[in-house]
Protein backbone atom coordinates (compact mmCIF):
# COMPACT_ATOMS: atom_id res chain seq x y z
CA UNK A 1 0.00 0.00 0.00
CA UNK A 2 2.68 2.40 0.95
CA UNK A 3 4.04 2.04 -2.68
CA UNK A 4 0.70 2.28 -4.13
CA UNK A 5 0.84 5.75 -2.21
CA UNK A 6 3.69 7.15 -2.90
CA UNK A 7 3.13 6.41 -7.00
CA UNK A 8 0.22 8.85 -6.59
CA UNK A 9 1.44 11.73 -8.04
CA UNK A 10 3.11 10.11 -10.96
CA UNK A 11 -0.01 8.42 -11.57
CA UNK A 12 -1.93 11.52 -11.77
CA UNK A 13 0.20 13.07 -13.76
CA UNK A 14 0.68 10.20 -16.36
CA UNK A 15 -3.65 9.82 -16.41
CA UNK A 16 -3.47 14.15 -17.57
CA UNK A 17 -7.27 15.18 -17.18
CA UNK A 18 -9.09 11.85 -16.06
CA UNK A 19 -11.94 12.75 -13.82
CA UNK A 20 -11.75 8.88 -12.61
CA UNK A 21 -8.34 8.23 -11.81
CA UNK A 22 -8.40 11.78 -9.43
CA UNK A 23 -11.43 10.38 -7.80
CA UNK A 24 -9.29 7.05 -7.17
CA UNK A 25 -6.46 9.12 -6.02
CA UNK A 26 -8.63 11.50 -3.93
CA UNK A 27 -9.96 8.42 -2.06
CA UNK A 28 -6.68 6.31 -1.50
CA UNK A 29 -5.31 9.33 -0.39
CA UNK A 30 -8.14 10.39 2.22
CA UNK A 31 -8.19 7.17 3.68
CA UNK A 32 -4.01 7.59 4.59
CA UNK A 33 -4.81 11.46 5.60
CA UNK A 34 -7.87 10.47 7.78
CA UNK A 35 -5.97 7.51 9.05
CA UNK A 36 -7.48 4.84 11.27
CA UNK A 37 -9.41 6.89 13.78
CA UNK A 38 -11.33 8.62 11.03
CA UNK A 39 -12.16 5.56 8.43
CA UNK A 40 -15.16 4.44 10.03
CA UNK A 41 -16.83 7.92 10.28
CA UNK A 42 -15.79 9.93 7.52
CA UNK A 43 -15.86 8.04 4.08
CA UNK A 44 -15.13 9.55 1.05
CA UNK A 45 -17.56 9.09 -1.89
CA UNK A 46 -17.11 11.30 -4.99
CA UNK A 47 -14.90 13.96 -6.32
CA UNK A 48 -16.94 16.64 -8.53
CA UNK A 49 -15.34 19.35 -9.67
CA UNK A 50 -12.43 19.45 -7.66
CA UNK A 51 -14.41 18.80 -4.50
CA UNK A 52 -14.49 15.98 -2.40
CA UNK A 53 -17.46 14.89 -0.91
CA UNK A 54 -16.95 12.90 2.46
CA UNK A 55 -19.84 11.26 4.53
CA UNK A 56 -20.22 11.83 7.90
CA UNK A 57 -22.79 10.06 10.40
CA UNK A 58 -23.86 13.35 11.76
CA UNK A 59 -24.13 17.26 12.36
CA UNK A 60 -21.81 17.02 15.18
CA UNK A 61 -19.08 14.88 12.97
CA UNK A 62 -19.80 17.37 10.50
CA UNK A 63 -18.66 20.55 12.37
CA UNK A 64 -15.71 18.81 13.49
CA UNK A 65 -14.27 17.78 10.63
CA UNK A 66 -15.62 20.85 9.01
CA UNK A 67 -12.92 22.50 11.47
CA UNK A 68 -10.34 20.55 10.22
CA UNK A 69 -11.29 20.94 6.67
CA UNK A 70 -8.08 23.04 5.93
CA UNK A 71 -5.36 20.66 7.40
CA UNK A 72 -6.91 17.66 5.79
CA UNK A 73 -7.47 19.42 2.55
CA UNK A 74 -3.49 20.72 2.41
CA UNK A 75 -2.05 17.25 3.87
CA UNK A 76 -4.50 15.32 0.96
CA UNK A 77 -3.26 18.03 -2.02
CA UNK A 78 0.40 17.24 -0.61
CA UNK A 79 0.14 13.58 -0.89
CA UNK A 80 -0.89 13.85 -4.51
CA UNK A 81 1.62 16.06 -5.43
CA UNK A 82 -1.08 18.95 -6.81
CA UNK A 83 -4.60 20.26 -6.08
CA UNK A 84 -6.79 17.63 -7.13
CA UNK A 85 -9.41 18.76 -4.41
CA UNK A 86 -10.32 22.44 -3.61
CA UNK A 87 -12.81 22.02 -0.97
CA UNK A 88 -14.03 19.23 0.94
CA UNK A 89 -17.68 18.83 1.93
CA UNK A 90 -19.16 17.30 4.34
CA UNK A 91 -22.33 15.64 4.17
CA UNK A 92 -24.97 13.40 6.60
CA UNK A 93 -25.07 10.34 5.33
CA UNK A 94 -25.53 7.75 8.29
CA UNK A 95 -25.99 5.14 5.73
CA UNK A 96 -22.94 5.23 3.66
CA UNK A 97 -21.21 5.72 6.70
CA UNK A 98 -22.57 2.38 8.04
CA UNK A 99 -22.22 0.69 5.12
CA UNK A 100 -18.07 1.65 5.50
CA UNK A 101 -17.65 0.07 8.89
CA UNK A 102 -19.34 -2.87 8.38
CA UNK A 103 -17.03 -3.60 5.08
CA UNK A 104 -14.17 -2.56 7.34
CA UNK A 105 -15.10 -4.94 9.87
CA UNK A 106 -15.63 -7.78 7.53
CA UNK A 107 -11.98 -6.44 6.15
CA UNK A 108 -10.69 -7.19 9.58
CA UNK A 109 -12.20 -10.43 10.99
CA UNK A 110 -10.91 -11.35 7.29
CA UNK A 111 -7.34 -10.29 7.67
CA UNK A 112 -7.30 -12.33 11.25
CA UNK A 113 -8.63 -15.67 9.61
CA UNK A 114 -6.21 -15.40 6.79
CA UNK A 115 -3.91 -14.90 9.52
CA UNK A 116 -4.48 -17.56 11.79
CA UNK A 117 -5.05 -20.27 8.58
CA UNK A 118 -1.50 -18.45 7.55
CA UNK A 119 0.26 -19.38 11.15
CA UNK A 120 -1.11 -23.11 11.14
CA UNK A 121 0.76 -23.50 7.93
CA UNK A 122 3.65 -22.10 8.98
CA UNK A 123 3.80 -24.90 11.95
CA UNK A 124 6.25 -26.62 9.56
CA UNK A 125 8.58 -23.38 9.41
CA UNK A 126 8.78 -22.88 13.30
CA UNK A 127 12.45 -24.84 13.24
CA UNK A 128 13.33 -22.32 10.51
CA UNK A 129 12.31 -19.39 12.34
CA UNK A 130 13.39 -20.70 15.58
CA UNK A 131 16.70 -18.84 14.72
CA UNK A 132 15.16 -15.40 13.83
CA UNK A 133 15.63 -14.21 17.79
CA UNK A 134 13.17 -10.73 17.87
CA UNK A 135 9.63 -12.18 18.15
CA UNK A 136 8.12 -9.52 16.11
CA UNK A 137 9.85 -9.97 12.90
CA UNK A 138 9.84 -14.26 13.21
CA UNK A 139 5.90 -14.02 13.78
CA UNK A 140 6.11 -11.84 10.41
CA UNK A 141 8.17 -14.40 9.00
CA UNK A 142 5.80 -16.77 9.80
CA UNK A 143 2.57 -15.33 8.72
CA UNK A 144 4.26 -13.96 5.18
CA UNK A 145 5.66 -17.53 4.80
CA UNK A 146 2.38 -19.41 5.90
CA UNK A 147 -0.07 -17.19 3.96
CA UNK A 148 2.22 -17.77 0.54
CA UNK A 149 1.91 -21.21 1.26
CA UNK A 150 -2.06 -21.13 2.18
CA UNK A 151 -2.30 -19.33 -1.32
CA UNK A 152 -0.17 -22.06 -3.37
CA UNK A 153 -2.48 -24.73 -1.26
CA UNK A 154 -5.40 -22.98 -2.93
CA UNK A 155 -4.24 -22.24 -6.30
CA UNK A 156 -4.28 -26.48 -7.20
Amino acid sequence: MEGLIRSLPKLLRAAGESDEVAEVAAQVAWRRVAGEALRGCAVPFRLYRKTLIVAVPDATWQKQMGGLSSQLLFRLNSLLGQAVVTYIEFRIDPKTVSAERSRIKTSVVDHQAREERALECADSLRSAAAGIRDEALRRRFLVAAGSYIDAQEHRK
